[in-house]
C-alpha cells in the first residue's frame, strides 16, 4: 500500500505531511488532530504516513525540526553576508518577517505548542533559540560600543520582543489590519512598515543631521590708500 501511495504521482509524501501536518495542527491543535486526518490531507493511506512516521508525535517533531533546520542554515549566511549594522538588521528581521508571513499557520502552530506544551517548548528555547539569540547580540553590543545601537538595551531581551511581535502579527494579519482600512493588503503593508520602524528606532541611534555649511563670503579686496 505504501509503495502504491508513493507512485500515486502526488509528490513524495514525506514533506507533504509536514506540511499539512503544519496546517491542521495550527487550526486544530495537536490534540484535535488525528493521524487519519493528515493523511487524507496528503491523499494517502495512514500506513504511509507511519512508514515515514511511527507515530504523531514524530509529526509534531518533524514539523518544529524543520523550523529551527531553516533558522540553522539561513542565520549564518544572514549574519555575515551585510557588511554594515544597519544591513545586518534589514536582512535578519525582513527574513524574519517573511519567514511567518510566507506561512500564516508557522505563528499560530508555535503560539498553540506554547500554550499546550510550555515545558517542551521551554526546552526547545534553551537548548536551540538562546545560542541564536546570543549570537545576534554580539553584534549588537558591537554596535553598543560603536556608538551606533543604544546603550542601555538589553539585547537578547529586544531581540526576544521582537520575536513575539513578529510572530503574533504572523497570527493576527490575516485579520487585525482591516481596523487600519477595507483593503487589506494595503493595510497589512502599512502594518509592517510601521513595525519596521519601531524595530529599528528601538536599536538604533538617532543622528543628527547635519546642518548644511555656512556659505563663506568672498573676501572684499581692499581699495589702494591715496597718499
Amino acid at each position: 500500500m505504501v509503495a502504491s501511495d508513493e507512485r500515486s504521482g502526488r509528490g513524495e509524501v514525506r514533506p507533504s505531511v509536514v506540511r499539512e501536518a503544519t496546517r491542521l495542527f495550527a487550526e486544530r491543535g495537536f490534540d484535535g488532530t488525528a493521524l487519519q486526518d493528515i493523511a487524507d490531507a496528503v491523499g494517502v493511506s495512514k500506513p504511509a504516513v507511519l512508514h515515514y512516521f511511527p507515530s504523531k508525535e514524530h509529526v509534531r517533531d518533524a514539523v518544529l525540526d524543520g523550523f529551527l533546520a531553516h533558522w540553522k542554515e539561513a542565520l549564518p549566511q544572514l549574519l555575515f553576508a551585510a557588511p554594515t549594522g544597519l544591513g545586518r538588521f534589514e536582512a535578519i528581521f525582513g527574513a524574519v518577517r517573511r519567514f511567518f508571513a510566507e506561512d500564516p499557520y508557522r505563528a499560530r502552530i508555535i503560539l498553540r505548542e506554547m500554550l499546550d506544551r510550555p515545558e517542551a517548548i521551554r526546552a526547545l528555547l534553551r537548548e536551540a533559540v538562546r545560542p541564536w539569540l546570543e549570537a545576534i547580540a554580539g553584534f549588537i553590543r558591537a554596535g553598543q560600543a560603536g556608538g551606533t545601537h543604544h546603550p542601555d538595551l538589553d539585547p537578547e531581551a529586544y531581540l526576544l520582543q521582537m520575536l513575539q511581535v513578529v510572530i503574533a502579527a504572523g497570527v493576527s494579519n490575516p485579520v487585525l489590519p482591516v481596523a487600519l482600512e477595507d483593503d487589506l493588503a494595503k493595510a497589512r503593508a502599512r502594518s509592517d512598515r510601521e513595525l519596521d520602524r519601531i524595530a529599528r528606532a528601538a536599536l538604533f541611534v538617532a543622528r543628527d543631521p547635519v546642518s548644511p555649511p555656512k556659505p563663506t563670503r568672498a573676501p572684499t579686496k581692499r581699495r589702494p590708500t591715496k597718499r
